[in-house]
Order: C-alpha cells, then sequence, then structure tokens
C-alpha cells in the first residue's frame, strides 16, 4: 500500500504527466543560448503579448468542475452516483450558479463550490466588477488526430485515426504539448514552434521567448528555441536567486563560476563549461531584471494569497515577469507553470475540494495584480491536463479517460461562456452518445487543435505559417470556430 502511495504521489506531484521532471543542472543545460548583451527596452505601447498555459498535471475531474445545473443535473448525478457534486445533500443547489453571457449555449451551467473566485471572474462580479466578465471554459476538448464519432473510435477496421496510447498519462501530456496526437516522433512542442516562427521578428534576443516555472517541457522546445527555466523566487542560479556575497553561498557561487570559466583540453569538458557559462549569464541577466520590479502597488492581501500555496507564487512570479517584459526585450513570449497532483484515482471529493479552493484563489488573484500591472490586456493563460476522468466511480474516486473541460481567462477572451459542445454525460449502457464505454469515457467534441489555433492567431500567427505549428488543424476545418476572442 505504502509503494502504491508513493508512486501515485511521483505521478502527481513529481509530474507523472510532465515530459521532464528536471534537476537544476539539466534545466541549466537547455536554457536558451541568448544573446548576453543587455536588452534593449522596447518602445512603449509596442503591441505585446504573452501565453500562460497552466498544466493541471494527474488528469483533472473536470466533469466536477463544471457541471450542468439545469435538468441534466440529473443525467450527470445518475453515471457519477457517489462522485456527484450534491450526491448527499443539496443536489444541483450544491453548485456555485454560472451568469451566462448574453450569447450562450442556452444551458444552465454550475461551478464546484470551491471555486467562488472563479465563479466572479466568469460573471464579472465581486473582485472583478470593475474590470468585467474575465473566464470562460471549453467544453469536452481532448487529443484527436481528426473529427472523430463513436461508431467511429469503435469500428474494429480503424478506418479512422486515434491518438495513440489514449488514457496513458505521459503519452497524452505529450500529445497536449506537441500537438501531434497521431503518435509522430517530435521532440517540439507547439509554443516552440511558434518561438521559431516569431522570436526574431518581436524581441530582442536578451531573453528566451520561452520562459518555464516547472523547469523542462516539450511545449516550449522548437528546433531553434530552448526554454528559460526560473523558479518562483526568479532567476535559477546554482546557490538559488541569491547574489555572489562573501559568505558559504558566495564561494560556492565563485567555485562554481571558476570551473565552469576554465578553458579544457577535452572538447566534451569545454563544450559543457562554454555552455554553463552562457546559461549561468543568462540567469544572472534574468536576475538583474527579475529583481528591480516593483510591486510596491500590489496589495499585501493579494500578495499573501499567491505566497500561500505553490501555484499562486508560480503565478505571481509570471506576472512580475510580463510587467518587466520591455527590459527583457520580448514582445511575445510563454510561461509555462504546472501544479501536479490531479490523479484521484481515490478521495477524490475532498481532495479535489481543497486542491480547487486552492487553485480558484491563486488564479483570481493573479489576473488582479496583472489588472493591476496594466498589462491584462496582453495575457491569456489556460489549463491543461493529461485527460478527464471516467463518470463512473470506482468507489473512491475516478480513472483515466479522454475529453474534458479547460479554462481559459483573460482582458482578450470572450468571457463569460461554456465555448464548444458540452457532451452527453449518460453512460453508454443508458444511451450515452458520447460515451465509448469502458467505465464512461467521454469522446472529445473539441480537439486541442482548434483551442490552440485561435490562441495562436491571437499571438500573432499567420495563416501560412500554422501548419507548422499546428500541423493537424487543418483536419479540423469544418468543425466549428469556438470563437475564444472578445
Amino acid at each position: 500500500m505504502k509503494s502504491l502511495k508513493s508512486r501515485r504521489q511521483f505521478l502527481g506531484e513529481a509530474s507523472c504527466a510532465s515530459i521532464g521532471c528536471i534537476s537544476t543542472l539539466s534545466s541549466l543545460l537547455n536554457l536558451k543560448l541568448a544573446n548576453q548583451a543587455a536588452a534593449s527596452s522596447l518602445t512603449a505601447g509596442d503591441d505585446c503579448k504573452t501565453l500562460v498555459c497552466v498544466l493541471l498535471a494527474g488528469g483533472c475531474d473536470t466533469f466536477n468542475l463544471l457541471v450542468r445545473r439545469d435538468a441534466e443535473y440529473d443525467t450527470y448525478a445518475a453515471s457519477r452516483t457517489n462522485m456527484a457534486l450534491g450526491h448527499n445533500a443539496g443536489g444541483a443547489s450544491a453548485l456555485l450558479n454560472l451568469n451566462q453571457a448574453p450569447d450562450n449555449d442556452g444551458n444552465q451551467y454550475g461551478l464546484h463550490p470551491s471555486c467562488p473566485e472563479l465563479a466572479e471572474m466568469f460573471n464579472g462580479t465581486g473582485a472583478f466588477s470593475g474590470h468585467g466578465r474575465r473566464l470562460s471554459f471549453v467544453a469536452n476538448i481532448g487529443t484527436l488526430v481528426q473529427p472523430l464519432t463513436v461508431a467511429q473510435y469503435t469500428d474494429p477496421n480503424n478506418t479512422v485515426p486515434v491518438p495513440k496510447s489514449l488514457f496513458s498519462h505521459i503519452d497524452q501530456i505529450n500529445q497536449w504539448q506537441t500537438s501531434l496526437p497521431q503518435g509522430i516522433p517530435e521532440l517540439t512542442g507547439w509554443a516552440g514552434r511558434m518561438a521559431d516562427l516569431l522570436h526574431s521578428s518581436y524581441n530582442t534576443e536578451a531573453t528566451s521567448m520561452s520562459i518555464s516555472l516547472a523547469g523542462n517541457n516539450v511545449f516550449q522546445i522548437g528546433k531553434q528555441t530552448l526554454q528559460l527555466a526560473i523558479t518562483s523566487n526568479g532567476a535559477l542560479l546554482p546557490s538559488g536567486n541569491t547574489p555572489s556575497l562573501n559568505s558559504t553561498t558566495g564561494r560556492k557561487n565563485l567555485g562554481i563560476d571558476s570551473l565552469i570559466s576554465a578553458t579544457y583540453n577535452n572538447m566534451i569538458q569545454d563544450a559543457f563549461a562554454s555552455h554553463m557559462r552562457s546559461s549561468f549569464n543568462a540567469q544572472e541577466a534574468f536576475k538583474a531584471v527579475y529583481d528591480a520590479i516593483d510591486t510596491s502597488s500590489v496589495p499585501s492581501a493579494l500578495e499573501d494569497t499567491l505566497n500561500s500555496s505553490n501555484i499562486g507564487k508560480q503565478l505571481y512570479t509570471a506576472a512580475k515577469t510580463i510587467k518587466a517584459r520591455q527590459e527583457l526585450g520580448l514582445r511575445r513570449n510563454t510561461i509555462f507553470i504546472q501544479r501536479g497532483g490531479w490523479d484521484h484515482h481515490g478521495e477524490l471529493l475532498n481532495t479535489q475540494a481543497g486542491m480547487l479552493a486552492e487553485l480558484s484563489e491563486a488564479i483570481a488573484a493573479y489576473q488582479q495584480v496583472l489588472e493591476i500591472f496594466g498589462v491584462a490586456e496582453d495575457v491569456i493563460s489556460f489549463t491543461a491536463s493529461d485527460f478527464g476522468r471516467t463518470l463512473r466511480s470506482n468507489g473512491r474516486g475516478t480513472d483515466h479517460a479522454w475529453g474534458g473541460n479547460q479554462m481559459i481567462w483573460g482582458a482578450p477572451v470572450a468571457a463569460g461562456k461554456v465555448h464548444g459542445t458540452f457532451p452527453d454525460l449518460a453512460l453508454s449502457e443508458n444511451g450515452g452518445a458520447d460515451d465509448i464505454g469502458l467505465g464512461g469515457r467521454i469522446l472529445p467534441t473539441t480537439s486541442t487543435d482548434k483551442f490552440f489555433g485561435e490562441m495562436a492567431t491571437w499571438f500573432g500567427v499567420g495563416s501560412g505559417d500554422m501548419p507548422a505549428v499546428l500541423p493537424n488543424l487543418s483536419n479540423f476545418s469544418t468543425e466549428p470556430d469556438l470563437n475564444l476572442l472578445g
């Protein structure tokens, strides 16, 4: 039992769903070899855009995040049994009310009761009454090679391709990051491929376009682009985000500096030292900018909220990095964040309630900081996860499935809506049209490519370059647009 628990903890917090759980050393080795000259400040008013990906690693049960609170609640409750919100008391009244924008899909939705801050962002109330709606959902999204029906999925002749290794953590999170679910061997992600196209046109080359707060990831790697890995404290230096002082820490830095500054006869040693020196310089340059960021306009209550959790700290660091984009020489950049632990085969209701409360508080506080910094109009943030979960309870939790719901938020978003098509949550034996079986695994009605494609267009990828970023997007040309942007 102990070994099973340890494995699940590893799959979550150590990121079962991540391609790389990376040590400080390997993160340094994979930094962008940027121009080491000081960044030239961008002209005030230049077009700046940032995409922030928040990976909910482990496979978040998002059919318990966004729930129909109309007549379809009974179908949801029948399929989920003891995992249904409101199962013991309250029914649909246990959900937080979401008031959709006027041009909505006509359904009535509720939110997990642990997420009042997200409800305010969706409804444009509370802390967001002065800003308006800021958050939407994309319903039943998942990896697809091309449009697919349940009949085609179950066809023994396999006439339509399906994603490889469905329901596998590492494979599905890789496919979310590469956007190549047919299993093509590829070490680049769709954000990295965007960086290959856009970095030299929009940025000064002084800082990598790909900034990660969660170590190495495939999402941000391109053929010419590597990510700059930082921490919630800023620069990722060998002894932490601390200056070289006359101390043990300082002597450690000086020792490392001496080793990587030396010239070696061995070519491999010399190349290693040179790479490390460039990486160390990039981190020191980032530190010089990051440590000078003025956060005096942020209320202490928001800072306390963000600093109370790891995901909050990452989001606050992301917001500060976005604020410093002029000094970092960035008009376009992506930021990668991760919160693991969503693999809830057991104790789903209690554990997820606490984790969603933490996530809701952090996301809302982060968005408020972006508003305070005056950069909210330039940032879109979104969630990703390995997959959804089975509708059927395994007794204490739910298991790996396929389609699920994701969030997208920010001032540019057409907020207060549920984009896409919410699925039929009846089990197949009860006539469910979207259940492929195996415990209530829902076939996605929206491809990740449609989701990514609209964000990539906003980011600056032209139609002629889109096939290089999202090779499968053209397979979905007849599918309706999500209309994610306001």
